[in-house]
């Protein structure tokens, strides 16, 4: 079992955004790209996707969160540090593994935006058909 005096570091995905995480012991601080989290997620829902894991296994307050995400949009960038800090919560205390299993919390969500066929409009749209 890993100390809680070092660093963690993580990697989480989600769509196309990846995020990188570092976790250390501190009071709670959370920054994306160096921007504070209320700043860099305008939507209340984000944010609370991104302390999700912190919230389950009740360690809010005791870790400072330092993140750098790119790719994807603003949602997919949430969900991948929600799934970065779950992976460093886990490389800290294997404790952890039981309560963030039940959420659903370290498995990579698999979703992604399907490919465009040719001959189609679009992934599934066809073009209009016309009998005569």
């Amino acid at each position: 079992m890993a100390t809680t005096e070092v660093q963690n570091s993580s990697t989480g995905k989600r769509k196309t955004a990846i995020a990188r995480v570092i976790l250390s012991p501190g009071s709670g601080d959370i920054s994306i790209n160096n921007k504070p989290l209320d700043k860099y997620f305008s939507l209340e829902s984000q944010r609370l996707i991104v302390r999700q894991p912190l919230l389950t296994i009740g360690v809010i307050g005791k870790y400072n969160i330092a993140v750098k995400v790119n790719g994807g949009g603003m949602t997919g960038q949430a969900g991948a540090i929600r799934h970065s800090i779950t992976r460093a919560l886990l490389d800290i205390n294997p404790d952890f593994r039981l309560k963030l299993k039940k959420e659903g919390l370290l498995t990579r969500d698999p979703r992604a935006k399907e490919r465009k066929k040719y001959g189609q409009q679009g992934a599934r749209k066809r073009f209009q058909f016309s009998k005569r």
